[in-house]
């Protein structure tokens, strides 16, 4: 498996309102990732949900339908033999529901959050054949592809990483909104090996975990920019 055998799928948009922005409305797109691994294909994330008017309004999503988005690489629904979800918010499990008895990876603390209520859309979660395989921590689910719990815009997210022939490739979901914030974060992780003292920011405790596989690309769910390392990070 090459890097080149994970390819970017267009979910659909939305409009994040100033009030989430903290200044003007801003347009994002909603990306999965397809991974054509040697056991299988696997996705992750499966678009923007159906919510309920309140969300829609605040919103004002633009969805590409999963079938859709699949056909852009050639794929239906029935190739898929894994699907793994960043997290539960309806912008990252919406086409769930059209997964029959495919299985899907999650967090068991996600999986707990999003049933308690008021986090996600319960039409979009336990769908009939809903066949979810909660996991604790971090997983090798298959031979080099491994999820890694990434927790910070949600408790329960999580991030696959694709060991590959020429690399690794994060799919980083929206642990990070940005490549540029994802940046920054690799910036504060190693800063005090450029020489920098304190005060200086704080790194995700768990992003020293993903810089150990040494990433050739990283991706997120919001952002078609690609983070690749220089001077070793």
């Amino acid at each position: 498996m090459r890097i080149e055998d994970v390819r970017r799928i267009t979910l659909g948009t939305f409009v994040r309102p100033p009030e989430e922005t903290g200044g003007e409305p801003r347009v994002e797109a909603v990306y999965g990732y397809l991974v054509r691994h040697d056991h299988g294909l696997v996705l992750l994330d499966t678009g923007i949900g159906e919510g309920d008017a309140e969300t829609e309004a605040w919103y004002r999503p633009r969805r590409v339908p999963l079938q859709q988005a699949l056909a852009t690489a050639g794929r239906t629904i029935d190739d898929l033999d894994l699907v793994v979800n960043c997290h539960l918010h309806f912008d990252h499990c919406g086409g769930n529901p059209l997964l029959g008895s495919t299985p899907i990876l999650a967090q068991r603390t996600e999986l707990a959050t999003a049933r308690a209520g008021d986090y996600t859309f319960d039409h979009l979660l336990d769908h009939p054949g809903a066949s979810y395989r909660e996991i604790d921590g971090e997983v090798e689910v298959l031979p080099g592809l491994h999820v890694v719990p990434t927790p910070g815009h949600v408790d329960g997210h999580q991030s696959l990483v694709v060991e590959c022939e020429d690399g690794s490739l994060v799919l980083a979901g929206q642990s990070h909104d940005s490549a540029s914030a994802w940046s920054a974060d690799v910036m504060a992780a190693g800063a005090r090996d450029l020489g920098h003292t304190d005060p200086l920011p704080l790194a995700p405790a768990w992003i020293e975990r993903l810089l150990a596989f040494d990433p050739r690309r990283v991706v997120f769910a919001h952002d078609a920019a690609v983070w690749e390392p220089t001077d070793g990070r």
